[in-house]
């Protein structure tokens, strides 16, 4: 055989090994099984349970479930007049807050303090400071009498509210609270309170970094103690709650 004519031949062979390799390949991956789809991860397991007491069961659920809204929702049914808000309030309540809402020793005062926010000495009562009367509702039905709470009939609590309201000047003698018009009732300071915005508005005073250490030019000393300046009431002094 010529020299071209053994070239000829070699390649042809080369090709036919090729070709050959190719059909193979491809006949193995047709044999292969078809990729299947992932399987969902298995759920996470339930958390160990101590095996203490028991769920709640919904009329116990319901006897906590008290929270009071500043649009009147969770209101209970109920009224109750200034009068009727008097004499519950000399028997259960002036003891601690004075016969007037004025408090009776370092005990809080619920009545007066118009104009002194600004002050230096700022009274904090329901007229004064308080923004909504669901506030007032919700705290006196949730936690008073002091050392008796939840002792007080719905009835009794929109009384009391009603006898506070007349206190600070908001209602008349006659007035009687009740669930349908409880929302209309508007208290001197609902517009002294305001949303947060002080990630905005303070936003130019803020640094970088928070100063923290060696932060004041001049060391700090102490202007006053509590004890020299009795914010505290003395343990003592108090009236006893029979």
């Amino acid at each position: 055989m010529s020299r071209s004519g053994k070239a000829l031949a070699a390649a042809f062979a080369g090709t036919v090994i090729i070709a050959a390799g190719i059909g193979m390949a491809g006949l193995a991956s047709a044999q292969q099984p078809a990729p299947q789809p992932s399987a969902a991860p298995a759920p996470a397991p339930a958390p160990a349970r101590a095996g203490l007491g028991r769920e709640a069961h919904p009329d116990e659920v319901a006897a906590w479930s008290i929270a009071v809204r500043p649009d009147g929702q969770g209101l209970p049914p109920g009224r109750g007049t200034v009068k009727q808000g008097e004499e519950l309030y000399q028997t259960q309540c002036a003891v601690c807050h004075g016969e007037f809402g004025e408090g009776a020793g370092r005990w809080p005062v619920l009545a007066g303090g118009r104009g002194t926010l600004t002050g230096e000495g700022p009274e904090k009562t329901v007229g004064s400071f308080w923004p909504y009367l669901s506030t007032v509702f919700d705290y006196v039905r949730r936690t008073m009498p002091y050392g008796n709470a939840r002792s007080l009939s719905d009835d009794d609590v929109y009384a009391l509210t009603a006898y506070l309201l007349h206190l600070n000047d908001v209602v008349p003698e006659t007035f009687e609270l009740t669930r349908e018009n409880f929302a209309g009732v508007r208290l001197p300071n609902a517009e002294g309170f305001f949303d947060d915005d002080r990630q905005t508005s303070e936003r130019q005073f803020w640094g970088r970094e928070p100063c923290m250490s060696n932060c004041r030019s001049t060391p700090a000393r102490v202007t006053g103690r509590a004890r020299v300046i009795d914010v505290t009431p003395e343990g003592s002094t108090g009236p006893r709650i029979e």
